[in-house]
């Protein structure tokens, strides 16, 4: 991605890439003189999840996830045809990085459990997975924008739950992205 881009007529910096996941791209980048988060929707291929229009669905899910009182980052922007958006920057460190080093995160899963309840009241799943979970200053954030339509399967107790630990799923799914990656990928 070019180092120097213009969202919604604004400059945006790209700083460096924190992330890709099934949805697209995301960096640390200066806009509008702070910073924030650049997702740049992308189009590979996911064998376990259909898209439809993503940077529309990115759009219905913020305003969705904002309507039932989750806790997200700010949109900034969206740019619907270059499938861009710029959103609020939540300096902290991920679920999943506290996991890793071995760090219990038995403090965040009560607030975790609040979020999966206001989702469930909306009807809604959130992705749980903990690369799209962030703390700062003690709170937790979901920084992600996707949710679904609710069902039991997928729900936190039942599926996101096993990521929030140093469990069999985690390790797994850990060393298969540490044998592929330099650390930089969000699933």
């Amino acid at each position: 991605m070019e180092k120097n881009i213009v969202v919604c007529n604004k400059p945006c910096r790209i700083i460096m890439l924190i992330g890709h996941g099934k949805g697209g791209y995301s960096y640390l980048a200066e806009y509008d003189g702070r910073q924030a988060v650049l997702k740049q929707i992308h189009h590979e291929k996911c064998d376990y999840y259909t898209f439809g229009n993503k940077i529309l669905a990115e759009q219905n899910d913020y305003q969705r996830l904002k309507n039932a009182g989750i806790r997200i980052p700010e949109m900034l922007a969206i740019d619907i045809d270059a499938e861009r958006i710029v959103k609020e920057y939540i300096d902290g460190s991920t679920i999943y990085e506290l996991v890793k080093k071995g760090i219990s995160v038995q403090a965040y899963i009560e607030q975790a459990r609040i979020i999966a309840g206001k989702a469930r009241s909306a009807s809604l799943n959130l992705d749980y997975f903990p690369t799209n979970f962030v703390v700062k200053d003690g709170i937790l954030w979901y920084i992600d924008y996707e949710c679904n339509e609710y069902m039991d399967e997928w729900n936190f107790e039942n599926w996101g739950i096993k990521y929030w630990s140093r469990s069999k799923e985690f390790l797994e799914h850990d060393a298969g992205i540490t044998s592929v990656s330099s650390g930089n990928i969000i699933s």
